[in-house]
């Protein structure tokens, strides 16, 4: 460490619900040179978030619910994005099964750790860290609207794999049916004001007319509901895939919703269906 080093004083914000753990990283971090905020809680890390400004967090991730720590990393990125953030996990296989969190925390540390190594890495990054490129935050609704082309292929990819759907003898443009403008019913209700974005589902024209153009394709009942839930997993990869864009903030609401108007989707195509086979059994 060199003189210049040891003059620069950088202020941290420590959140861990185990007193003990909490005490050895606040006493040597300070030994270290830091200006320590140790807390134990959630609630408590949220509320100096917000009234006073820090360079490092670093915070536990089960605290005591799991991925507890992803909310005050969150709310640190959404406050402070220039804070360097660190998660600190007991989870051994924390590197692969929270890669995602990555996107909004600088470095995931996994317990044991050797605290003196932990002020070195602080200090080091802190030393080299250069201002982040923050990419702009979008809506759920704003990016299944921009990805609706790639969702429609996507979801024929993993249909044509289905041993269950691809029997059919189907053109892609058959097999796709109404697909597209499902999705875009979805951006729909997505984009209303969220004081009416819960509410009933959007009555939707295209689903009852694909449930009908299924049962005349040879669709059963089974390979409807098959079709929807590769629907929800495509929707939610193209999610995956692009984490970094997302306002985490409003993610779970959308996702909620996406469930909700899917399934309901699912309902009226069923509707649809059942409308066409008592008028065939009619006839």
């Amino acid at each position: 460490m060199t003189p210049t080093e040891q003059l620069v004083t950088h202020k941290v914000l420590l959140v861990d619900d185990d007193d003990a753990v909490r005490a050895m990283m606040k006493a040597t971090l300070e030994r270290k040179g830091f200006d320590l905020v140790a807390v134990s809680s959630v609630t408590e890390a949220l509320r100096h978030i917000t009234t006073e400004s820090f360079d490092v967090l670093i915070t536990d991730l089960h605290m005591p619910n799991p991925s507890d720590g992803f909310a005050v990393v969150t709310a640190m990125r959404h406050s402070q994005p220039d804070a360097l953030t660190l998660i600190v996990s007991g989870y051994p296989d924390v590197q692969s099964a929270m890669a995602a969190i990555l996107l909004e925390a600088d470095e995931i540390i996994v317990k044991p750790f050797e605290v003196g190594r932990l002020a070195e890495l602080v200090r080091e990054k802190m030393n080299t860290r250069k201002p982040a490129v923050r990419l702009e935050k979008e809506r759920v609704g704003v990016i299944l609207q921009r990805s609706i082309t790639a969702i429609v292929e996507d979801w024929l990819v993993r249909a044509k794999q289905s041993r269950e759907l691809n029997h059919l003898p189907l053109n892609d443009s058959e097999r796709t049916g109404h697909l597209p403008k499902l999705v875009e019913d979805l951006v729909v209700r997505l984009s209303r004001p969220s004081s009416t974005k819960d509410s009933d589902a959007i009555s939707s024209d295209a689903a009852i007319a694909h449930g009908k153009l299924r049962y005349l394709q040879g669709y059963t009942p089974a390979m409807l509901v098959h079709e929807s839930r590769i629907l929800q997993v495509t929707l939610f990869g193209t999610l995956q895939s692009n984490l970094s864009f997302l306002d985490f903030s409003l993610l779970l609401p959308d996702v909620m919703t996406i469930a909700d108007e899917v399934d309901a989707q699912l309902t009226q195509s069923m509707d649809g269906y059942m409308k066409v086979m008592q008028k065939v059994a009619a006839a």
